[in-house]
C-alpha cells in the first residue's frame, strides 16, 4: 500500500506528499477479481481441438481439463438462527445436495421488506455443490425454510484445489 506524509505548514494549512501505489494495486485487484464476474461458460464445443478458445478456457476453468471434477458452485442461504441453520445444513448434506455447508453465525442483514427497512440477526450458510444440483437445492431450501422468500444465490467456482473439487463431485448425488 502507499504511504502518506502529512506535515503542518507554519500558516496552519496542511500540505501532503502522497506516494501512490494504490491505483495500480486497485487496478490489478479489479482485473484479477473482476475477471471471474465476466466469465460466462462456453458451450462444450469450445473444448474441441482446434477451437480458438480451447487453451484460454482450460486455463480459466480448471474443471474443464479434469474428468474427476464437475462444474461446481458456492450457494449462499441465510437463516434466522442457529437452530434453523443446523437443521437445514444437516438435511442438505444428508440428501447429498451438497458436499459441505459452512455455518457463519453473527451476521446482520439490512433489507427492504414490504416497503420498510428491516435489520435482522441471521446466520449465513455457505454451500459447496455441483452446478447441476442448484434447482434441487433451491427446492429443498424453499420447502424447509421459515422465510416466505429465502435467499438462494449461487456463484461459480472457477478453480481451486483439484482434490477439493474432486471431493465435491464424490460427495454429492448426480
Amino acid at each position: 500500500m502507499g504511504s502518506t506524509l502529512v506535515s503542518a505548514a507554519p500558516s496552519g494549512t496542511f500540505s501532503s506528499t502522497i506516494r501512490r501505489r494504490l491505483p495500480l494495486v486497485g487496478a490489478f485487484c479489479m482485473l484479477s477479481l473482476g475477471i471471474t464476474n465476466l466469465y460466462t461458460p462456453l458451450s462444450s464445443s469450445a473444448f474441441k481441438t482446434g477451437s480458438k478458445f480451447s487453451g484460454a478456457t482450460r486455463s480459466i476453468r480448471m474443471e474443464a481439463s479434469n474428468n474427476n471434477t464437475v462444474p461446481s458452485i458456492v450457494v449462499y442461504v441465510t437463516v434466522p438462527n442457529r437452530e434453523a441453520g443446523k437443521k437445514l445444513a444437516e438435511s442438505i448434506v444428508k440428501e447429498k445436495l451438497a458436499a459441505c455447508v459452512n455455518r457463519v453465525p453473527g451476521i446482520e442483514s439490512v433489507y427492504q421488506w414490504k416497503g420498510e427497512i428491516q435489520t435482522d440477526a441471521e446466520e449465513l450458510l455457505i454451500i459447496k455443490t455441483r452446478q447441476s444440483l442448484l434447482q434441487a437445492l433451491t427446492e429443498h431450501v424453499k420447502a424447509n425454510h421459515e422465510y416466505d422468500v429465502p435467499e438462494v444465490i449461487s456463484l461459480p467456482i472457477t478453480g481451486g484445489n483439484l482434490k477439493y473439487l474432486e471431493w465435491i463431485k464424490e460427495s454429492t448425488r448426480e
